[in-house]
């Protein structure tokens, strides 16, 4: 490499290529793109990050039954463990964006999935649902952070032709969760009690973070992001549009969701065993809808979004006369529908603000996984609310009602300038 020399006229000694000077000497240009750096590994370590962390978050789903039971306390209490990270993560993914300044993000995340470890060991042994809380609400600080950096991090991993497919596989995490994470805790929880699911995850989140240290390239910010930057990019009338459909669908899907085994119990007849099947399904076509929609939104962000909109409304309204005709078969069917089109929702809207804010894509990050935490608290307690006001059917009429909100806010509002979606 060339010397260069400053403004001043003094020789800038080279910086040796691959090394965390050459990334900050690029940032400092204003190139975020690691030319050497990371590449499909380290996108595979990303992609891990979000499976460990979304894991994380849900894990005491499997677990509210022994969990209450061990340490004295309702279903209603230990389902807290869950509520409490989801609200913490949607404060801390733009608090902690702002507070980590210039620091290079590779370090971060490491940090970062050590304090998912302490979090998760701290619940293992916690004595009383206390230390438990407070155990989750490090999961929140820790999810919260990981998933505002690692989300927009694709465009400077790979070339800019695959972007689209990085992105995908980043959020594959989340729906692999789901499918494989949380059955998985549930598991271990049978054999080995629920202490033990936390050792586990534990581990995997130190392993991960080892992964993110190691696969990751140096990953130094441009500059910092500034509390004015954030609420500035809410000025654009694209990134509102983005919110406010990631409001609407994220909860619209969490209020229909979280009671969709009462649904299918009466509308269907379905029995326990089949229920646990039918979510499967579901989880399985989620994980295939998130590579649909990342290929289909690296297009058209807008017309992606409209197909899941849609079809995410219909499948969700469907799911009784179609019980109560076909049984838990034709319920089956539209839960998978179900599945595929919201398995696109992370990736598709996220696909969305990294388009309509090409130049602030962190603290867009950051709003978006505040906007999605924030709308699974409270859509969950909405579909409670539906739920005892008016039974299931309420519970599907909101699901569903949302679901239209945000095709029409899609279809209504300002989107991204064309072709901004693949730019990197």
């Amino acid at each position: 490499m060339a010397k260069s020399e400053s403004a001043v006229g003094a020789p800038v000694p080279p910086v040796a290529p691959g090394t965390a000077g050459e990334a900050q000497q690029r940032a400092a240009n204003g190139d975020l793109r690691c030319p050497r750096g990371g590449g499909w590994p380290a996108v595979g370590a990303l992609a891990a990050g979000t499976f460990t962390v979304v894991t994380s978050e849900m894990l005491p789903v499997g677990l509210l039954t022994p969990i209450g039971r061990d340490l004295g306390v309702s279903d209603g209490t230990a389902g807290l463990t869950v509520t409490v990270t989801g609200l913490v993560a949607a404060v801390a993914a733009p608090v902690l964006t702002l507070l980590i300044g210039r620091r290079d993000r590779r370090a971060v995340l490491a940090v970062l999935m050590g304090t998912l470890t302490v979090a998760n060991l701290l619940a293992a042994y916690a004595p009383n649902v206390l230390v438990l809380l407070v155990a989750r609400v490090l999961v929140g600080l820790g999810m919260g952070g990981v998933w505002a950096i690692a989300s927009g991090l694709a465009v400077r991993l790979v070339p800019e032709r695959r972007v689209a497919a990085a992105t995908s596989l980043i959020f594959s995490g989340v729906a692999a969760a789901s499918v494989l994470g949380v059955p998985a805790g549930a598991l271990v929880g049978e054999l080995a009690g629920w202490r033990a699911s936390f050792v586990v995850m534990a581990g995997v989140c130190a392993a991960v973070g080892v992964a993110l240290r190691v696969l990751l390239p140096p990953l130094p910010a441009a500059g910092a992001v500034r509390l004015g930057g954030v609420l500035g990019l809410l000025r654009r009338p694209a990134v509102r549009t983005g919110l406010l459909v990631v409001a609407l669908l994220v909860a619209g899907h969490f209020a229909a969701y979280t009671y969709v085994r009462p649904v299918l119990e009466e509308v269907a007849g379905a029995r326990p065993g089949q229920i646990g099947t039918v979510l499967l399904v579901f989880g399985v076509a989620g994980l295939a809808g998130n590579f649909v929609s990342g290929a289909g939104a690296a297009r058209s962000p807008r017309a992606t979004l409209l197909g899941i909109c849609a079809v995410l409304a219909a499948a969700v309204l469907l799911v009784p006369p179609m019980g109560r005709a076909a049984g838990v078969l034709g319920a089956a069917a539209l839960v998978a529908v179900w599945g595929l089109a919201y398995g696109g929702v992370s990736v598709g809207t996220q696909t969305w603000l990294m388009a309509a804010a090409p130049d602030a894509r962190e603290a867009a990050s950051a709003l978006f996984v505040a906007v999605f935490n924030g709308a699974i608290a409270t859509g969950a307690l909405a579909g409670g609310q539906a739920a005892d006001g008016w039974g299931t059917g309420g519970v599907i009429a909101l699901g569903g009602a949302l679901a239209v909100g945000a095709l029409l806010a899609v279809a209504l509002g300002r989107g991204p300038a064309r072709g901004a979606a693949s730019a990197g």
